[in-house]
C-alpha cells in the first residue's frame, strides 16, 4: 500500500497544511493506548504517550518510513485507500476522516475561492425573516456570522451594532466577556468553535482571513491557544445549548443545523425550546418584547 509522499508548498498567507497535517496525525496517534488495539502494553517501558509509529504503522499495513514521512507533513501523493486505512487504524471519527482527506489530498476536493465574498441568497434571508418566535442565523466559513432574524438578536445579541468584521462566533466567544456570561457550558461552545475552524483550515488552508483570525486569537486568548493545539475536529448539526439571558435569565434551547444546497460553507441554524416549559415562555416573552428586548437587555457594546 506504499507510495512515495511528496511535500506541500503553501502560498504565502495561508496556514500551514504541512504542519496541520503533521500535528493532526500526531495528536491522533497520541490518544490512542495499545489495548484499544488490541496491542499489548509494556507500561513503563513505553517512552511516548499513545501508539508508537510502528505499531501504528503495522494497524494501517504500511512500511514505518512510509507512515514517518507521512507524519511529517509530506502526504501530496497518497492514496485514498492509505488514508481510509490510516484513519481505521487511528479509531478517526467520519469528521476527522474528512478532515484528514482534505489535509492530505487538497486537489480531490473542488471547493470555491476561499477568498471569495460570502453572499447569503435572498431568499434564504426572507426564510430567516419568517421565523417567528424561532432564533435563527446563517453563518459561513470562518465561523462569520452572515445573516440573521429579529429573536437571534433578541437571544444572541445586537449584531447589527457589530463592526462587520467582528460579526464572527470566535472573536465573540473568546473577546466579549458578556459572552462568557451568556453560555452557560462556555468551555463546550469555545471547544466547538475552534473544532469548526479546524475543519475550515482544512478546506481552506490558502485563506489569509482565516490565517489572520487564527493569529489574532492566539494571541489575545490564552484559551483559545490550548484549544487550538488539540486539533480537534467535529462537526455538529444538532444539540442543546444552555443560556443565561440577562432578561428573561436560563435558558435551555435545542438547535439543528442545516448546511446550504448551494454553498457548503453556509449553515442555517436554529434554536427551539421544549413545548410548554420555562425555556418557551422566555422565548415567548422576548418575541413580544420585539427590538425593546434587543436594545435594553443584549446589546453588543461598542468597539
Amino acid at each position: 500500500m506504499d507510495e512515495q509522499p511528496d511535500a506541500v508548498h503553501e502560498p504565502a498567507g495561508a496556514l500551514d497544511r504541512r504542519a496541520e497535517l503533521s500535528e493532526f496525525l500526531r495528536t491522533r496517534r497520541a490518544r490512542l493506548k495499545p489495548e484499544d488495539v488490541g496491542l499489548p502494553d509494556f507500561g513503563r517501558h513505553r517512552r511516548v504517550p499513545g501508539l508508537r509509529r510502528e505499531e501504528l504503522a503495522q494497524l494501517a499495513g504500511v512500511s514505518v518510513a512510509y507512515y514517518t514521512r507521512l507524519e511529517q507533513g509530506n502526504g501530496r501523493n497518497v492514496s485514498v485507500e492509505v488514508l481510509d486505512a490510516i484513519a481505521r487504524a487511528l479509531r478517526l471519527t467520519d469528521a476527522e476522516h474528512a478532515h484528514l482527506t482534505h489535509l492530505a489530498k487538497p486537489k480531490q476536493h473542488k471547493k470555491k475561492p476561499a477568498a471569495r465574498s460570502q453572499q447569503v441568497r435572498g431568499a434564504l434571508r426572507q426564510l430567516l425573516d419568517s421565523m417567528d418566535g424561532v432564533p435563527a442565523y446563517v453563518s459561513g466559513r470562518r465561523s462569520d456570522i452572515l445573516a440573521w432574524n429579529r429573536m437571534a438578536s433578541a437571544v444572541f445579541g445586537d449584531w447589527e451594532e457589530l463592526p462587520a468584521q467582528e460579526r464572527n462566533w470566535a472573536r465573540l466567544v473568546f473577546l466579549r466577556p458578556e459572552y462568557r456570561e451568556l453560555f452557560l457550558d462556555w468551555e463546550q461552545k469555545a471547544s466547538d468553535v475552534v473544532s469548526y475552524l479546524r475543519m475550515d483550515a482544512g478546506c481552506y488552508p490558502d485563506d489569509p482571513r482565516l490565517s489572520a483570525l487564527v493569529g489574532e486569537l492566539s494571541v489575545k486568548s490564552e484559551e483559545f491557544r490550548r484549544l487550538w493545539a488539540t486539533h480537534d475536529v467535529k462537526e455538529k448539526g444538532y444539540g442543546v445549548k444552555r443560556l443565561h439571558h440577562p432578561l428573561v435569565g436560563d435558558l435551555t434551547l435545542s438547535f439543528e443545523s442545516f448546511r446550504s444546497a448551494d454553498d457548503d460553507g453556509q449553515a442555517l441554524t436554529t434554536y427551539h425550546a421544549e413545548p410548554g416549559s420555562a425555556s418557551a415562555e422566555a422565548l415567548r416573552l422576548l418575541a413580544s418584547w420585539g427590538a425593546d428586548a434587543t436594545r435594553a437587555g443584549h446589546s453588543a457594546p461598542s468597539s
